[in-house]
């Protein structure tokens, strides 16, 4: 068994063994949060899927109301005149067959990647070295779309892509630990919301399994998966 660092023993002390409210859950965590950086938020989710069905396989998107709190870098694949919207929108990296060819040779300097449609077949022949980092566009995702402005605009916003991994769990970042508890609750229950509205048809059983949130550097605290369906919003 690994031995606990003195700074993880310490904070791991402030967490008791049950199982926290969210809001309760949070504040611990900021507090918690104590490395010389602003450590990200993330939430760990188990859910009763087995992937390696179609019909029970989860992957879309969320617009977090407060933003991620991190840069994205965004590399755009487009053709003709869109490559000049993509720059006008923001884009970190575009282009057409010369990105391709970048990107082939492991060039991949760039957090998200957007493709128009009639660039697909070009960009289908990356999932060599797109796939194993999870970064090949998908309708689904959003990042196939001809509104590249748009998408861009979204994406910078704090719109993030999220899927279930072959064990049937999600990890989204979810906010810095500089947010206020209030602002990284409305992103958890966002997320939540988002996770409810797009459970897999094929899923059995109990859907939502275990809910752990954790800092980059902090020690995770199992979170109530029901207080955070049952909140609702006042006014």
């Amino acid at each position: 068994m690994k031995k606990l660092s003195k700074r993880m023993a310490t904070l791991s002390q402030k967490i008791e063994d049950r199982i926290y409210p969210p809001q309760e859950a949070l504040e611990i965590i900021k507090e918690n949060a104590v490395a010389k950086f602003d450590e990200t938020i993330e939430a760990h989710i188990r859910l009763g899927i087995d992937p390696k069905y179609t019909d029970q396989q989860l992957r879309t998107t969320v617009a977090l109301p407060n933003g991620t709190g991190q840069t994205v870098r965004i590399a755009v694949i487009t053709s003709g005149e869109n490559v000049s919207k993509a720059k006008a929108a923001g884009a970190d990296l575009y282009g057409e067959e010369d990105l391709v060819e970048e990107i082939n040779k492991g060039n991949m300097d760039f957090d998200l990647l957007i493709s128009t449609p009639d660039m697909m077949p070009k960009v289908a022949k990356l999932g060599r070295v797109l796939g194993p980092r999870g970064l090949m566009p998908n309708p689904k995702a959003g990042t196939v779309t001809n509104d590249i402005a748009n998408a861009i605009k979204e994406f910078k916003a704090g719109k993030l892509e999220f899927r279930a991994d072959k064990a049937g769990i999600v990890h989204v970042r979810f906010g810095k630990a500089s947010f206020t508890a209030t602002a990284l609750f409305e992103n958890l229950k966002t997320l939540q919301e988002s996770i409810d509205k797009n459970k897999p048809s094929g899923a059995k059983g109990k859907y939502w399994r275990t809910l752990y949130l954790s800092s980059t550097m902090g020690p995770s605290i199992q979170v109530d998966i029901s207080d955070l369906q049952d909140y609702q919003a006042e006014g």
